[in-house]
């Protein structure tokens, strides 16, 4: 038969109730506990809504007229939208935000005890101070501010928890002078005239209220393939909400236009500084041709020249493009190793697409450097690292455009031999044609060169008066409808059920973890073996709970188990039962002696019998003596049951046998025949005899007693008497060690029943 302690049959839903019941106090209590914590929680928390708005990143940032001139080099690559979650979310635009607002000052307005609300944009009461005070503050001051009706004002200061002034009953306006600085405290155009009020103000520096807005706002990318960057912010006060974010676009797009704007203004001043020397250029050019003809007496050049270079058309319009380029790149070289433009954006206005890449790449990193200066301190790292990339990429520039003039330089030199080879032929064209010539051709090239540089002044100036924002609005700040905290019955429904639920997981994991049981119910569930009864705990002290003309709950019970006993004991030949147990302190002995007495009052014959050897208990719970006992009996021939045989008048007709002096071989005498001897003459003298045995868990002695039983009665008790303890008694019973074995639970608690109660 599989053990009981090992099967989970069924859940005994009463009797975890029942469990249940017992622990009422802790659910009264973890009641009352959780709703006082909910009823505070609901006070002191504020409904919260949830504020959103919506950016569209535009990302395609090439102006139309810039496509078509190389000029996108200058004004950087197209926009990384993470990078823009990063400057929308950066310390300097948040710390703008916070000077603008000026919400490093929070004011909290008590209206009871416990609830607070925060006053935005309208507050009763401020604190004025110069604003070197906010741009310097290392630390948060809390003032406690208390208004009476005649706006004579109590005041707190704390810093970092302590306590730094104390101001009573002072007018407002009031100095409030502090380590930090001295604060004028007064009252606002929205004060409630007439009335009384108390508030709590909060003042930080503005790096320190920046810091705690990056904690509020969420900004992030809708999703990774997405330029739509969506805020929100978490606040009770909804207007509070959406003035931080419409501020911190509005400071998002002022200053990507600021930025675009410098940007333009310094290739405008680029290409002025350039025109005028091309100008300074030219007009020496001009000049030189004028000195010329004058000189020569040359009057119309410019038709003898066009006659003479009719078929060498070609390869001169070839040769002036060729030198242009050649001197634009010139040009970007000179620029670049000058040392006075070493963080300026280089000009990209040549057609020689390898050094155009290479200057464009140069562009975009000063382009990064500006933009990290505007949010990094001094000696940041990161800044470092991007000036020496700089500088190590300013020499590759320098030496890509002198390898590229180079270049340019290969096919004006074999043009101009082309040319001398053709001029050549023309050997009737004077000298002073041909000087002429080269001179008109070197004021062209410049000409050219200058009106180029106009046509993108001009598209420069058109770019910077039309530069729009890089973000485009989408949904400016709106609340959500619903508030995202928890509602107050919700919240209070909520801590209702902590306070329920803790009780009975605590309860459970208690159950789990005991290793006693404290019901009869328990045991049944546990253990195979019969179950005659259980006993309730007794509180009247006396060892003898049984008797004629007695009533209790306790004498109720041991007449019940003495019904089942007898049901048990179905044979007229059984008659010697065995009380045990699996340790002492079980109620064995008590069992036996008050069992005994509610057999007695049947008006049959009973003896009880103390062959617990070892630890003898009858005679002490009993108060009373004997001349001979058990182990005297065995030990000698000389006495008889009749010398051992106790009858005291306060136990009526029950008869008594003492166990007698503790023997140096317990074991050895209960093994002797004599003990046969013994109960055979008791069975022809007694109707029932009930035997206290010692405790099977410690000896074997109940084990060899066990020849001469007809039925044995293991003693257990609630709340003492171990889980493991059971399985050994669950084991001896299925191993059929001793006669007929039945349980019996001590120890309970008592219960009242229709007719009877407690003693």
């Amino acid at each position: 038969m599989a053990s009981k302690i090992n099967q989970a049959d069924f859940i005994d839903i009463n009797s975890i109730l029942n469990g249940y019941r017992k622990s009422w106090y802790w659910f009264v209590i973890s009641i009352v506990f959780f709703g006082l914590l909910g009823y505070v929680f609901v006070k002191t928390h504020n409904t919260e809504y949830s504020v959103h708005a919506n950016l569209l990143i535009d990302d395609d940032e090439a102006n139309p007229l810039l496509s078509s001139m190389d000029l996108g080099g200058l004004f950087g690559s197209s926009t990384k939208v993470d990078d823009e979650v990063f400057v929308v979310s950066s310390h300097s635009l948040l710390r703008d935000v916070v000077k603008q607002l000026g919400i490093n000052e929070t004011h909290l307005i008590k209206e009871g005890l416990l609830e607070k609300s925060l006053a935005y944009p309208q507050y009763p009461v401020q604190i004025k101070n110069d604003n070197d005070v906010a741009d310097t503050l290392t630390t948060t001051l809390m003032f406690k501010v208390s208004v009476d009706k005649k706006l004579n004002a109590d005041v707190k200061v704390l810093a970092k928890g302590d306590k730094i002034l104390q101001l009573k009953d002072v007018k407002l306006p009031a100095d409030v002078k502090t380590p930090y600085g001295t604060f004028v405290l007064d009252t606002t155009q929205y004060y409630p005239a007439g009335e009384s009020l108390s508030t709590v103000i909060y003042l930080s520096g503005y790096g320190a209220s920046a810091e705690q807005l990056a904690k509020s706002i969420d900004i992030d990318l809708v999703n990774r393939k997405s330029n739509v960057i969506q805020m929100a912010i978490e606040s009770e006060n909804v207007a509070y909400g959406e003035d931080i974010l419409n501020t911190l676009i509005m400071l998002y797009n002022r200053k990507g236009v600021s930025d675009k704007t410098q940007q333009g203004e310094k290739t405008l001043l680029f290409i002025d500084d350039r025109i005028r020397l091309l100008a300074n250029d030219l007009d020496d050019a001009e000049s030189a041709i004028q000195a010329y003809k004058q000189q020569h007496g040359i009057i119309d050049v410019e038709a003898e020249a066009i006659y003479q270079t009719e078929r060498r058309a070609e390869i001169d319009k070839r040769l002036l493009e060729a030198e242009a380029d050649a001197a634009v790149i010139k040009m970007a070289t000179e620029f670049v190793n000058n040392p006075a433009n070493a963080f300026e954006l280089v000009p990209v206005t040549m057609t020689n697409e390898a050094l155009v890449k290479t200057i464009t790449a140069y562009n975009e990193l000063l382009l990064s450097r500006i933009d990290l200066m505007n949010n990094a301190k001094n000696g940041n790292a990161a800044l470092r690292n991007l000036d020496e990339q700089i500088a190590a990429m300013r020499k590759n520039v320098a030496i890509s455009a002198q390898k590229a003039y180079e270049n340019a330089m290969i096919p004006v030199r074999e043009l101009r031999a082309e040319m001398a080879k053709t001029t050549g032929k023309l050997g009737n064209v004077p000298t002073q044609e041909r000087e002429y010539i080269n001179m008109k051709r070197q004021q062209e090239v410049k000409q050219a060169l200058y009106l180029f540089l106009l046509q993108r002044r001009e598209e420069t100036a058109m770019m910077v008066a039309n530069t729009k924002a890089k973000a485009i609005i989408i949904d400016e700040a709106y609340a959500l409808n619903d508030p995202i905290s928890m509602k107050p019955k919700l919240a209070m429904l909520l801590f209702l059920f902590i306070g329920v639920l803790v009780p009975l997981v605590l309860v459970y994991f208690k159950n789990k973890l005991r290793t006693k049981f404290d019901t009869c119910q328990e045991v049944e569930r546990m253990v195979d073996m019969p179950v005659l009864g259980e006993i309730g705990v007794d509180k009247s002290g006396s060892h003898v709970v049984v008797g004629a003309s007695d009533t209790s709950s306790s004498a109720e019970l041991f007449r019940l188990l003495r019904t089942n006993l007898l049901f048990i004991l179905n044979d007229t030949s059984d008659k010697v039962v065995l009380m045990t147990s699996t340790n002492s302190g079980e109620g064995k002995s008590f069992i036996s002696i008050n069992l005994a007495m509610s057999l007695s009052l049947l008006g049959k014959k009973v003896l009880l019998v103390g062959m617990d050897i070892r630890k003898p208990k009858l005679s002490e719970y009993l108060g009373v003596n004997a001349k001979f006992g058990v182990t005297q009996y065995l030990s000698s021939d000389k006495i008889s049951i009749g010398d051992m045989v106790v009858n005291d008048p306060r136990y009526g007709d029950l008869d008594i046998i003492l166990s007698g002096p503790i023997p140096p071989n317990p074991a050895e005498l209960l093994a002797s025949k004599k003990v046969d001897e013994f109960f055979e003459q008791l069975r022809g003298m007694y109707d029932y005899i009930i035997v206290d045995t010692a405790p099977v868990g410690l000896v074997s002695d109940t084990f060899t007693l066990d020849r001469v039983s007809d039925a044995t009665i293991y003693v257990c008790r609630a709340n003492y008497t171990k889980r493991s303890d059971l399985s050994f008694a669950n084991t001896v019973y299925e191993q059929h060690r001793l006669h007929k074995l039945s349980l019996v639970v001590n120890g309970t608690a008592m219960k009242k029943t229709y007719g009877y109660g407690n003693k």
